[in-house]
């Protein structure tokens, strides 16, 4: 570490050796709309001397905010410019002593003519730094607009997601997703593949979150910002989706917005059917007698959705806002699994084969209200904000399983069935300041507290004549209660090029574990500081950073559940009630250029992870469990790159490699899992637009083999297409696409251990082909077009 350390101080002071502060001087201020007075952001802001000749330009942030510096003197003049404005000029002057001129809110008016005149192409850059993430416009992606948020995300550089829902950052699956930078039903029981993506504005990427953010999550944040209402009156869209295997879907939405009010809705009917197929292959020894299994197991799993978000924004006046919302989204699934097993002795001969069924029922039902109070002040980015959430959902599954014997003989074996029933009850409370110092000074602080409460009632049975009685001994009632209470205080100013963030987040946990049987009992609390710093150079045309921050990785309630379903005969995963935290301290540098058509993005991370949680395998009663467990720590050291490459209008290419070396140290039930590794990934992306109106992309996916000191996994590949053609005055689009085309996406991994070694071959999704369609509409005049309020809302 102390090497890492010294290598990134040297590469800071080379760099500012070699471009040097100078003698700088600032002009900063606010630009709104002077009718509604509402933030106006990216805003062109042009600073000129005394001859008209441009010092410095920039834009306005998401709060209308600006703050340019250069080499200012005397007499000048800053010159504002926004399509749908008329542009306004304002005179200053930088008095020697007095290096930061303040000149307030920018009041500029609206363009009525211009309105009518200008249709807008151009689109945002693709990629930016910010002082504390990392920004990726969604554009018009091809494969993005057919598909749902998990679609968008598969295309964000340093995110996957699995064929299950998955999602992991540089490999990593502990990160927090948020939207709108806010906890959401949205992220719950896979609801993120019900947001339509072209609802999408942009997603952020927080390798080393600010301490604003929670600490949770040891890969870092997502935060998915959707598009806000911009135009008064009606407006929406509806959007239709048809694939195979079956992908039916109905997305309409319909957002309203007028002086007072923005009321938006989105909502969503889905049905779809998944298709997999794993086969198993494993040895085993005992007392010097090897036997063979051979399996295949076919899936078929149906889900039905439902969801609605409603909300409004209430503006009160120029500086306060209340937006309330409600979010409900409900599924029932489907399922069906057929398995065989084929068991042979040492020579290969085949000692018995079996067959088992299985169907599970699931309903599920999530609900969120939301409630945000914000209050702006005339002194620029001024801000306070309380924040209320309470989310209620429930579950009910029930499997039933039938096996028999076909070889030698037929025999039927007796029946089983499982009840899964969960609840929880879930209140955030939070509240928020941020206070402008100066010109360029910012602090901020904010309180948070979440209470959370679990149950979950888990009963196996087996069938015995026409009774059914308990099986295993599997009937328990686990309760899961977790507070965690935190606050934080952070500052931020700038030297010269020099942007810097300095932050300090304490978070208490208290969680109690208890079940009806008294089998566990875990009452845990832990109070940990968690201390951020960003650091951010900016040369002429290209950006160098320097982050710092502490993290910890929970437990999910999955990892903590002790019930295994009892669907494959020969293995199962169990919970681990006794699993503890994480905690990761993250270092990171990394740099952005941009050309006039290609943009250069590489970093460099190191990650040091104590606890760290795996899964561990072991055999009991001829049945493989795995299981989550703690070892002593992962060492992880990685370089990524970024590219995007624009060389003609027409044709864009985006390339991004991550290559990360890894070192895991523990043991458990006196097994040494102590590891040394390294993986690559990378992915290709093309886009190109066509005549008509048509456009195509190609996406190929790579992630190379991956090991540690069980289980081997072999490279996995995908390969995705999509075809778009714009229609009916671009107020249409028609999309068709594949995604895992030639059913490439194959996890095949091996596991090792005392006298065994199993081989697997996963397909959790075949390949899917889909057409959709969206029609957006605006019934407005475009005299009334002016921005939307985003105080609250980003």
């Amino acid at each position: 570490m102390k090497t890492l350390i010294t290598l990134i101080t040297s590469i800071l002071i080379l760099f500012f050796s070699l471009f040097g502060y100078g003698q700088q001087a600032s002009v900063s201020g606010k630009v709104a709309d002077k009718t509604t007075k509402e933030a106006l952001p990216y805003v062109t802001v042009s600073v000129k001397d005394n001859n008209q000749k441009v010092v410095v330009i920039g834009v306005t942030d998401d709060q209308g905010v600006f703050n340019l510096e250069g080499s200012l003197s005397g007499k000048m003049s800053v010159s504002f410019s926004f399509i749908g404005y008329q542009n306004y000029t304002r005179s200053f002057e930088v008095i020697s002593g007095k290096p930061k001129t303040e000149l307030g809110t920018i009041d500029l008016v609206t363009d009525a003519v211009e309105l009518n005149a200008v249709e807008i192409k151009g689109q945002k850059p693709n990629i930016s730094l910010k002082l504390d993430k990392k920004v990726f416009e969604v554009g018009k992606d091809v494969l993005s607009q057919n598909g749902s948020a998990h679609d968008v995300l598969n295309g964000v550089p340093s995110v996957a997601v699995s064929p299950t829902g998955a999602i992991s950052l540089r490999g990593n699956s502990s990160v927090l997703i948020l939207v709108n930078g806010r906890q959401s039903g949205l992220t719950q029981t896979n609801a993120l593949d019900q947001i339509a993506a072209d609802q999408i504005d942009r997603i952020e990427v927080i390798t080393n979150p600010s301490s604003r953010y929670d600490a949770s999550g040891s890969a870092g944040i997502i935060n998915i910002i959707l598009k806000k209402n911009k135009k008064s009156g009606f407006s929406g869209q509806v959007r239709l989706v048809a694939g195979s295997p079956n992908d039916s879907r109905l997305n309409p939405s319909l957002n309203f917005k007028s002086d007072k009010i923005n009321i938006f809705s989105n909502f969503s009917i889905r049905s779809s059917d998944y298709v997999g197929l794993y086969t198993t292959n494993q040895a085993t020894t005992s007392n010097g007698t090897t036997s063979y299994l051979n399996s295949i197991q076919n899936e078929d799993r149906h889900d039905d959705g439902k969801l609605i978000y409603l909300g409004a924004d209430y503006f009160i006046d120029e500086h306060r806002t209340i937006t309330t919302a409600f979010l409900k989204n409900a599924t029932k699934d489907n399922d069906k699994t057929h398995l065989v097993y084929d068991y042979s002795n040492a020579q290969h001969a085949t000692d018995s084969t079996l067959r088992r069924e299985g169907r599970s029922l699931e309903k599920r039902d999530y609900n969120q209200f939301e409630f945000n109070y914000t209050q702006t002040f005339k002194q620029p980015s001024k801000k306070w904000t309380i924040d209320l959430q309470y989310d209620w959902w429930n579950s009910d599954k029930d499997w039933t399983l039938s096996t028999q014997r076909w070889y030698p003989n037929v025999v039927t074996y007796p029946g089983i069935r499982t009840s899964s029933i969960g609840a929880s009850k879930d209140l955030l409370i939070q509240s928020d300041f941020i206070q402008l110092l100066d010109s360029v000074s910012v602090f901020e602080f904010g309180v948070k507290t979440e209470i959370r409460k679990v149950s979950s009632n888990f009963l196996a049975e087996q069938q015995e004549g026409d009774d059914w009685n308990t099986y295993q001994n599997i009937d328990n009632d686990l309760n899961y209660n977790e507070t965690i209470a935190s606050a934080y205080a952070q500052y931020s100013n700038k030297i010269g090029r020099l942007n810097y963030m300095l932050g300090l987040r304490n978070e208490f946990t208290e969680v109690a574990i208890a079940d009806v049987r008294k089998t566990y009992n875990a009452d845990k609390k832990y109070n940990r500081v968690f201390p951020t710093v960003n650091l951010s150079y900016k040369f002429e045309a290209s950006t160098l950073q320097l982050n710092y921050s502490k993290r910890i990785k929970r437990p999910s309630l999955y990892a903590l559940y002790p019930f295994n379903e009892l669907t494959d005969l020969n293995s199962q995963y169990v919970g681990n009630p006794a699993l503890n935290p994480s905690f990761t301290d993250v270092f990171e540098l990394t740099f952005l250029k941009t050309w006039k058509t290609f943009t250069l993005n590489p970093s460099v991370y190191y990650q040091w992870e104590s606890g760290y949680i795996q899964d561990f395998m072991y055999r009991e009663n001829d049945i493989f469990f795995t299981t989550p467990i703690n070892i002593q720590h992962e060492i992880r050291k990685g370089v990524e790159v970024s590219t995007l490459y624009n060389p003609l209008k027409w044709l864009q290419v985006n390339m991004e490699m991550n290559f990360y070396h890894f070192n895991q140290k523990g043991n458990y039930q006196e097994e040494n899992l102590d590891y040394e590794g390294q993986t690559f990934t990378g992915r290709l992306n093309t886009q190109i637009k066509l005549p008509a109106k048509f456009s195509f992309q190609g996406r190929y996916n790579f992630r190379g083999a991956q090991q540690n000191a069980q289980t081997k996994n072999d490279a996995l590949q995908s390969l995705d297409f999509g075809l778009s053609k714009i229609l009916f005055k671009d107020k249409a689009t028609l999309v068709f696409d594949i995604t895992n085309a030639f059913n490439l996406r194959q996890n095949k991994n091996t596991t090792s251990g005392t006298a065994y070694y199993v081989s697997q071959n996963s397909i959790s999704n075949a390949a899917r082909y889909r057409l959709s369609f969206v029609y957006r509409f605006n019934l407005t005049d475009p005299k009334a077009i002016r921005q939307a309020n985003s105080a609250n809302r980003n």
